[in-house]
């Protein structure tokens, strides 16, 4: 077995930042989801049966009141020969605090915030036997200073974290949206399926999957094939129609959901069945600066919400929220996958937010006198704002994404993370407060 990391990964505390091209490339943004070996396994969110999938619970190693490192977590995980035919992904969330990864005494990430649930591609750094995994809780000035103000329950630590693996030729993300055709007669599934080949060699990639109404009758299935060449990603589109589907748009007074299963096929054999639940809605935004379901304006009544330890508890106050009258939930951060599945299936908009809220300084224009204007924090507000995105953009109830907190001050960053959500072509709106007037901002 591997002797601790331990005091390497202190010695290695000074160079947090100095993370190489391989390393940057690990933390990657993509909609959250696993991939189950069985449908009724995956239907039901069952993971003991998944073969390779294991849970993440790090161990304190260390923990100190001074200096940069805080805190170190470290767990032995053994990776069987077969695991190495395949792509092994990490994800992390409910540290606590801010962090950075190492695998086997490499640092993996550079520091990430504590708030936004993160996933790593991991197979360059893991071997055939026993590894070690750490998670270095860091106290940085600059992290402390984009989420100044932002505060998150105490859950149990590193609770929905995990390691699980995908063959090397596979579903790598998906987008999936139901919108009225082009005559508003009823729904047109739009789903787009980005496969991965990890291979030396041409693939072939069969993608497929069925949906069901809310009434359980199922409206459409189809297998495609997909040709990849080596070491590529490649989009395969769906488009049909989803008849007599008008009654089941969803809306808070109607928050009915179809459910549609992905899966890959090859040799006849099924495998990597991922669940997703869709809604049938299209959004968007007025030149009054309202926000608009189905080209009308919503009269929304908004309460600033972070989900609670808990779904059960969630689920809970958003009902009592809803029954007060409020149909928008504000987050100040992102939140864990079952909140947005919760506000799915209760029916309650959402306007996400990415991790930053940094007031202190935000009136000074100055380069480098708000984190907003600071070039060299970019990269931070960058991968905020698409972490933010990236994981929760299929949710039916997200009718808008919020840049920040109001009060975060306005510039180059906030100019660049604006810039790089609009490139995505979503219809939703993206909102900050702190624009006070300039374009970086639909409403």
């Amino acid at each position: 077995m591997r002797r601790s990391f331990l005091f390497t990964i202190i010695c290695l505390a000074a160079t947090l930042f100095a993370v190489d091209t391989l390393s940057a490339q690990a933390h990657i943004h993509r909609s959250e989801f696993i991939c189950y070996d069985k449908r009724e396994d995956a239907k039901s969110d069952i993971r003991t049966s998944i073969d390779k999938y294991l849970t993440v619970a790090p161990a304190l190693q260390f923990e100190s009141d001074e200096g940069v490192v805080r805190a170190v977590y470290e767990q032995m995980f053994e990776v069987p020969p077969a695991w190495l035919d395949y792509n092994a992904y990490l994800h992390i969330e409910n540290v606590g605090a801010d962090y950075t990864l190492f695998i086997n005494g490499v640092q993996v990430s550079a520091p990430q915030d504590q708030f936004t649930p993160a996933d790593f591609y991991i197979s360059p750094y893991i071997d055939e036997g026993a590894n070690l995994l750490a998670i270095v809780v860091v106290e940085e000035p600059y992290m402390e200073y984009l989420d100044e103000t932002l505060e998150q329950p105490q859950r149990t630590q590193f609770e929905n974290s995990y390691i699980f693996a995908q063959r090397r030729l596979a579903v790598y993300d998906f987008n999936v949206r139901m919108v009225p055709d082009s005559l508003d007669r009823f729904a047109e599934l739009h789903l787009d399926v980005i496969a991965d080949n990890s291979f030396d060699t041409d693939e072939t990639i069969a993608i497929g999957y069925d949906i069901y109404a809310p009434d359980g009758k199922l409206m459409e299935y189809s297998v495609n094939d997909l040709e990849l060449a080596p070491r590529s990603r490649d989009t395969l589109r769906f488009r049909p129609y989803i008849y007599h589907s008008n009654p089941n748009r969803w809306s808070p007074s109607n928050p009915k959901l179809y459910d549609l299963m992905l899966y890959v096929k090859r040799s006849s054999i099924l495998w990597e069945y991922i669940p997703i639940k869709v809604g049938f809605a299209e959004y968007g935004y007025n030149d009054k600066g309202e926000i608009t379901a189905f080209g009308k304006a919503i009269t929304l009544n908004k309460s600033r919400y972070n989900a609670a330890v808990d779904r059960a508890t969630t689920e809970k106050e958003v009902k009592a929220l809803k029954a007060k009258g409020i149909n928008c939930l504000c987050p100040d951060y992102p939140q864990p996958r079952w909140f947005y599945d919760v506000c799915d299936k209760v029916g309650i908009y959402v306007i996400d937010c990415a991790a930053i809220s940094s007031p202190t300084d935000s009136g000074n224009r100055n380069v480098g006198g708000t984190p907003a204007n600071a070039p060299e924090l970019l990269d931070a507000y960058l991968m905020r704002v698409e972490a933010m995105y990236r994981r929760a953009q299929n949710h039916v109830s997200i009718i808008a994404f919020r840049l920040g907190g109001d009060s975060s001050g306005n510039g180059y960053n906030m100019y660049k993370a604006y810039e790089l959500l609009k490139s995505y072509g979503d219809s939703r709106a993206i909102i900050y407060g702190g624009a006070e007037g300039e374009w970086n901002s639909d409403i």
